[in-house]
């Protein structure tokens, strides 16, 4: 899966943005991923779509998943990741607001 160079760079700026609050880069399922402070993974970009971990029951998850183009992550194909939303690049200007949301979410 490609990713264009402006997904790429509003990745980045969340990355920047959330590194202050104990964030870090690393890597999961062979994309870019955001860490807490505890090692668990949060967000991350696959393809043009923003990943976040949401948690199933919080009002960031149904408002995410009802985005026009938004699914649930599945990254083997047949078994979606429940807490996990893909947020389209065409709500970009949400990215933000949701990797905020993952990062505080409990896990």
């Amino acid at each position: 899966m490609t990713t264009d160079a402006a997904a790429l760079a509003r990745y980045d700026e969340i990355a920047e943005e959330l590194a202050p609050r104990g964030a870090r880069r690393s890597q999961m399922f062979g994309m870019p991923c955001l860490k807490d402070v505890h090692g668990k993974a949060f967000a991350g970009l696959h393809g043009d779509e923003l990943v976040c971990r949401l948690g199933r029951t919080s009002a960031e998850h149904a408002e995410a998943l009802a985005l026009t183009g938004a699914h649930l992550f599945d990254p083997a194909g047949g078994r979606p990741m429940k807490d996990w939303v893909c947020v389209p690049d065409s709500a970009a200007d949400r990215w933000h607001r949701y990797a905020q949301a993952a990062l505080a979410a409990p896990r």
